[in-house]
């Protein structure tokens, strides 16, 4: 997954910083940018520390693939509750590295055992609205009670 080796003391601020837009671009693409560059003329150091530390030293390391980090971000940024921007964007990103929207789905409503059905729900007004934008509506059908195998 990785393509420059974990930062080090060897590593200046702005190869760290390239080496995390090289895996916000290939995780979130153009949405992940949009996201930096708006903090761009309030908090700019806040938009680096996005990209070089939250992607290029952590999203980048080796020990969860980017499905598996995303499903555990759809499950945070769901329990905290008013994420919603950061939903959006993160939805996308399951998306862009294999979940499904079936499988964003059932993270979603699984989320609502522990999280409570509001945020679950608000979260999956958050993905309804990225499935509509990339024409991934309707979902597909989930089993109704009494119509699965016993």
């Amino acid at each position: 997954m990785s393509d420059t080796p974990q930062s080090s003391e060897a590593t200046t601020r702005e190869e760290r910083f390239e080496h995390g837009l090289k895996i916000l671009e290939r995780v979130d693409g153009e949405a992940g940018r949009r996201v930096v560059d708006a903090l761009g003329d309030i908090n700019p150091e806040l938009g680096h520390q996005i990209v070089a530390w939250a992607f290029g030293d952590i999203y980048d390391r080796p020990g969860l693939a980017p499905r598996d980090r995303q499903l555990v971000t759809l499950g945070m940024l769901t329990a905290l509750g008013g994420c919603e921007t950061q939903l959006e964007v993160h939805v996308n990103a399951a998306l862009n590295v294999g979940l499904s929207s079936e499988q964003i789905v059932e993270a979603l409503l699984h989320s609502a055992v522990y999280c409570g059905i509001p945020k679950a729900m608000n979260a999956t007004l958050v993905a309804k609205k990225v499935f509509g934008e990339r024409g991934l509506l309707p979902v597909g059908q989930q089993p109704t009670a009494g119509s699965g195998a016993a």
